[in-house]
């Protein structure tokens, strides 16, 4: 069989169990161009596998997922005999180190929304600035993923309940959000915005609109970000603001917010894994980024506990 025909096979076949493999998929597809696709997968030399791992100047995080791909995928060619050995390297550079997420200040974030009501549209970009200001306060008040809030619908947003239905998560999960009365008001506001501007009420129709009256498309949010950030004078040291970041700095904030409330943070934390659509509680601790606030109020509980105030 054919490495073309091959590959697509594999994909379809991790989809069947479940798993989007969006990702391995696009590596298998870039590995596909690059070896040809009429290629045989026996006869793929272990000297082409390496060049296409060692593609880029610099060891980076996409070496590793492109090998973790190609493994995948030459185990289930092995288990069904289109070939008989895996030619990937066994010896594996080192692993750079893990991405650190910046974590918004309170200070940055009104900065933030504060630019962008006012910042300055673009031709060609299809977002009003108050659009922008409502998406960009969601995201950080629910933590949620940028493709789940562009994707969200009339019915997805339910006003009279305050809940939000995510549906086609990472995992193909579907969850409910529900959110504070602040957001309620926000929300309440933007959608008669979108009634006195005559825009779809359908059912399927986007609650985020944009100018053409369409779904917002994820790159075109990445810019107004991006211009954003650089009018509220944001900025990193080694990278540049990511949206994501966003999701990380909510979750940061309500472990503050709980510890500051003397919640039983270890008892909430499962709800908060939940809440964000992750299916194991490890996921969730990825966003919990240490940072002198959140120091300071763990530290404030355990001086506490020590002194015997809390029981």
């Amino acid at each position: 069989m054919k490495l073309q025909a091959l590959i697509s096979q594999y994909i379809g076949y991790k989809k069947s169990l479940g798993i989007k493999f969006n990702y391995g998929a696009t590596h298998l597809k870039a590995f596909c161009r690059f070896i040809g696709n009429d290629a045989i997968i026996s006869k793929i030399s272990s000297k082409k596998i390496t060049n296409f791992l060692y593609g880029e100047k610099q060891i980076t995080l996409s070496f590793f997922r492109k090998h973790s791909a190609l493994k995948g995928f030459y185990a289930y060619c092995i288990s069904r005999d289109y070939t008989r050995h895996c030619p990937l390297p066994t010896i594996l550079p080192k692993k750079p180190a893990s991405f650190i997420p910046y974590i918004y200040s309170h200070d940055e974030l009104k900065r933030f929304f504060a630019a962008t009501m006012v910042y300055q549209e673009t031709q060609g970009n299809n977002i009003t600035p108050y659009t922008a200001y409502v998406f960009f306060i969601l995201l950080y008040v629910t933590g949620l993923r940028l493709d789940e809030a562009v994707s969200l619908t009339m019915e997805n947003v339910d006003l009279a309940q305050s809940i939000l239905t995510i549906k086609h998560t990472k995992f193909y999960k579907t969850r409910l959000v529900p959110f504070n009365k602040d957001l309620l008001k926000l929300l309440n506001k933007y959608n008669k915005h979108r009634k006195d501007n005559k825009y779809s009420q359908e059912r399927h129709a986007p609650f985020f609109i944009s100018k053409k009256g369409g779904f917002l498309v994820a790159n075109t949010i990445r810019d107004a970000f991006a211009r954003i950030c650089k009018k509220a004078g944001i900025k990193r040291t080694c990278r540049r603001p990511r949206i994501h970041d966003f999701r990380h700095t909510f979750a940061v904030h309500r472990i503050i917010s709980w510890y500051q409330a003397n919640a039983s943070v270890q008892n909430l934390l499962p709800l908060l894994s939940v809440y964000m659509g992750h299916i194991r509680l490890s996921s969730t601790s990825i966003y919990l980024t240490m940072t002198p606030e959140l120091l300071y109020a763990a530290n404030k509980r355990f001086e506490q506990y020590t002194k015997g105030d809390i029981l």
